[in-house]
């Protein structure tokens, strides 16, 4: 079996975990070099670990520069786990040294960084993978089958919401923001690519218009961390150019304690949604076309094609999903499984929708860089 050896930048909770599920769970990877700020992270116990990386990969090289790692570790793909406002550099880096890439999401912190990204990806031999992991669950692929099937017919309106608590001061909340704060900084819609994503999957055609609006803070200030100016929710209303229209809501802090992805698709010939109520996941659909009552199935996140494999794990199997497509892409020569156009559609919205809210509203027309209009202005 041919083997890729495989690198990882960032150390955070989400690099470490990723690092090790590719390094433990798949044959064909050779884990060879880790980088990181901090050597604390590799070295000593953190958040989520039963031992250090160090113990974990005796063998794996340890760097603290990126640009020495991606020169001396002769690397096949790296795994880019940094923080979501500095994902692009790393990127860009390793695909022009024609290194296959998996990034989290959101990709891309603002429009020029968009731009240098699509452009190393057309230019490089590599292969740049998202990481959104949302598309590999259980709903995301019912949802895709209930529309190619036609048992949907055509989406008109859509929904989601991505509420995700984290009170100031709980392990929980100290373990995310563990080496950053772009957790706590970052404008609570700017993170859509959760929600928006597995909606994506069943529209022809990319978002063009958005209206956001915030509201503000309005919990007491001892409430809120040093530096923390955003809103406590963010409301967005998206359209494609045929009339769609798709509403999101995402929380920076809220006083529920509730932590729930909920979609709901309404198209020409039925329904489908999954909602989250007090920990229980259902999904519920209808067609006109096979049942017009409301069917109930199990919500679970685990993706079908990994339900009965002991090794998916992170994320309910989510991560592992995304690993193992990722890896077989590289090893059969196929593009990559969820693309970067992909993940600049599912991206770019929530920058268009911070710039909305910050002008009270104003209707902001979206563009990406596969467009003849493509500007790195926001107009």
């Amino acid at each position: 079996m041919r083997k890729i050896r495989l690198g990882v930048v960032g150390l955070g909770h989400r690099g470490r975990m990723m690092f090790e599920l590719a390094g433990t769970k798949f044959d064909c990877v050779i884990p060879v070099a880790a980088c990181d700020l901090f050597s604390r992270n590799w070295y000593e116990k953190q958040w989520l670990m039963d031992k250090p990386m160090s113990e974990i990969f005796p063998d794996t090289v340890f760097y603290e520069n990126y640009d020495e790692m991606l020169k001396k570790a002769e690397l096949d793909a790296v795994l880019v786990e940094t923080g979501a406002d500095v994902h692009a550099d790393f990127c860009v880096k390793a695909l022009e040294k024609n290194i296959h890439v998996l990034t989290d999401i959101p990709v891309v912190a603002n429009l020029k960084e968009a731009e240098r990204l699509w452009l190393a990806s057309q230019k490089s031999s590599a292969i740049i993978s998202v990481g959104a992991n949302p598309n590999e669950q259980k709903f995301c692929a019912l949802l895709q089958e209930f529309y190619q099937t036609g048992k949907l017919g055509k989406p008109y309106y859509l929904e989601a919401e991505y509420l995700h608590w984290s009170y100031p001061g709980s392990d929980f909340h100290k373990g995310l923001i563990e080496n950053g704060d772009w957790r706590k900084l970052l404008c609570p819609i700017r993170y859509c690519t959760h929600s928006l994503g597995p909606l994506l999957t069943v529209l022809n055609e990319d978002l063009r218009k958005v209206s956001c609006f915030g509201t503000g803070q309005h919990a007491p200030a001892s409430e809120y961390e040093e530096g923390n100016k955003k809103d406590d929710m963010s409301c967005a209303q998206f359209q494609t150019e045929s009339g769609v229209v798709i509403r999101l809501l995402r929380n920076g802090r809220c006083r529920a304690d509730i932590q729930a992805h909920n979609y709901r698709v309404f198209g020409t010939e039925g329904y489908m949604e999954r909602m989250v109520r007090m920990g229980n996941e259902v999904i519920r659909y209808n067609s006109e076309k096979e049942n017009p009552t409301m069917q109930e199935i199990g919500g679970e996140f685990m993706p079908p094609a990994y339900a009965d494999n002991p090794d998916a794990v992170g994320h309910g199997g989510l991560d592992y999903a995304i690993e193992d497509k990722f890896l077989k892409a590289i090893l059969n020569g196929t593009p990559a499984p969820i693309s970067l156009k992909e993940g600049l559609a599912m991206t770019l919205p929530g920058i268009y929708a911070e710039e909305s809210s910050k002008r009270g509203g104003e209707v902001v027309t979206m563009y990406y860089p596969w467009d003849k209009e493509w500007s790195t202005e926001i107009r």
